[in-house]
C-alpha cells in the first residue's frame, strides 16, 4: 500500500490541501491498483524480464511441434513476438509480412517465434486461411515459423505480454529480441491497434550484431554501411589523443563524439 506521503510527494502544498478530502479515496485506489499489479507479476513468475536479463525459459506446444526455449535455439538470435488474436486484420498483415521476410531473418541467424492466447487448432485454421489471402503484393504466404498455443497465458505472463490496461484476455503486440546467449537485448510494445514496423525490427537485429562484432554504437537512423560511433574516451589523455588522431577512417565532432567511416 502506498502511503499518503508518497501520494503527495509530487504535489504542491496547494494541491495537497485541495486533495486532502480525497486522501482516503486516493489511498484506496492506489492500494487496489498495486495489489492487482502484484497479482499480475505473481502469475508471471514474480518479475517482468528486462533488457540485459536472461529470457525466461519455457516449453510450449506450437504449430511446428513442441519447442524448448532456449535449448532449441542455442547459438541463434530469436525474435519472440505476441499478437492479440487469430483471424484479426492487423495481426494477419503482420504475419504475412513476417513470413515473407523469414529468409531475410534466417540469413541473419535469427529465428522467429509467434504467440497468442488462441488454441492450436485456431492457429492452424488461421495460418491455412492466410495462404489464400493476397495483400500488399504478398500472396500464397506460408507461415513456417512456430506459433505458440498459450491458452493459459503461461508464456505470455512470463514475458509481461498481458497488460490489463489494454486487455485481460489478449496479449499486446510485444517484441523481444534475444541474443545467442539468451539475453534480452530489445523490448518493443505496440498497442492493439498499431501494426509493427518489421523493417525496424530487422534494423535492430543488424545494429545489435554490428555492435557485438565491432564494439561500436550506431547513431540515429543507422543503416548497414553508415558510419558508426566509436567508444567515448575514458580519460583526458585518450580524449586528447582521439582529437589529434589522423586516421583516415575516423573523424570527431568533439572529443566525446567520434565516428568510424565504414568501407563502402
Amino acid at each position: 500500500m502506498i502511503s499518503q506521503e508518497v501520494i503527495y510527494m509530487e504535489k504542491t502544498p496547494a494541491h495537497a490541501l485541495e486533495d486532502a478530502g480525497k486522501s482516503e479515496v486516493c489511498c484506496h485506489h492506489y492500494y487496489h491498483f498495486n495489489r492487482h499489479h502484484d497479482e499480475q507479476l505473481q502469475k508471471g513468475g514474480g518479475h517482468m524480464p528486462l533488457i540485459g536479463e536472461t529470457a525466461p525459459s519455457f516449453e510450449a506446444v506450437t504449430t511446428q511441434g513442441t519447442i524448448h526455449f532456449p535449448g532449441d535455439y542455442t547459438g541463434k538470435w530469436v525474435i519472440l513476438f505476441s499478437h492479440p488474436a487469430d483471424f484479426t486484420p492487423v495481426c494477419t498483415t503482420e504475419f504475412m509480412t513476417f513470413a515473407s521476410m523469414a529468409d531475410e531473418f534466417t540469413a541473419l541467424n535469427t529465428e522467429l517465434i509467434g504467440l497468442s492466447v488462441d488454441s492450436l487448432y485456431a492457429h492452424i485454421a488461421w495460418l491455412r486461411k492466410i495462404q489464400e489471402l493476397e495483400w500488399n503484393g504478398k500472396k500464397n504466404i506460408e507461415v513456417k515459423f512456430p506459433l505458440i498455443e498459450d491458452i493459459r497465458m503461461e508464456v505470455a505472463n512470463k514475458f509481461g505480454m498481458i497488460q490489463p490496461g489494454q486487455s485481460n484476455t489478449q496479449a499486446v503486440r510485444a517484441v523481444f529480441i534475444i541474443d545467442p546467449l539468451a539475453k534480452i537485448r530489445t523490448i518493443l510494445y505496440y498497442p492493439l491497434s498499431t501494426g509493427r514496423n518489421f523493417d525496424e525490427i530487422k534494423r535492430i537485429i543488424l545494429a545489435l550484431q554490428k555492435t557485438d562484432s565491432d564494439q561500436v554504437a550506431t547513431p540515429a537512423n543507422w543503416r548497414p554501411g553508415d558510419d558508426v560511433i566509436i567508444p567515448t574516451p575514458g580519460s583526458c589523455g585518450m580524449a586528447k589523443e582521439r582529437m589529434e588522431s589522423k586516421k583516415d577512417d575516423q573523424y570527431c565532432l568533439d572529443w566525446f563524439m567520434c565516428f568510424r567511416r565504414e568501407k563502402k
